[in-house]
């Protein structure tokens, strides 16, 4: 959920003409909200400690000279089709890596501290209609 819908869901519950229907419609929406979103954190963080696991594993083959030491990798990455298929996706894939770690060394750097002002809220832009 955005900023916006959350600004658009407090301006919604402080507005003295909402009525106690619609804002049980809208507890009711959250809290399906919430679920789902706890439901897709835990299968992305299965998804990660499978992969995480199988990483760790190609490295120990390696250290151990196995004579196939991607195995793991290569079976984890199989399962959930991405593997690279050609030689073109192979190209795009470390561009892709390249440029993600570029990203992420900016985003490791140092931040510029934040102005101390107070910011200005607005609820702006489209976001969930609330019943009214």
């Amino acid at each position: 959920m955005t900023r916006s819908e959350f600004d658009d869901i407090r301006a919604f519950l402080a507005d003295e003409a909402t009525h106690a229907g619609d804002l049980l419609r809208v507890a009711r929406t959250l809290i399906d909200d919430l679920e789902h979103a706890r439901t897709r954190e835990a299968v992305l963080r299965t998804h990660y400690l499978r992969l995480l696991t199988a990483a760790r594993a190609t490295v120990a083959a390696e250290m151990a000279d196995l004579p196939d030491p991607l195995a793991f990798l290569r079976q984890e990455l199989s399962e959930r089709g991405q593997l690279p298929e050609d030689g073109e996706a192979v190209q795009r894939i470390l561009s892709d890596a390249r440029t993600a770690a570029a990203l992420l060394a900016c985003l490791e750097a140092t931040p510029k501290p934040r102005p101390r002002e107070m910011r200005l809220r607005r609820c702006v832009g489209t976001g969930r209609r609330l019943p009214r």
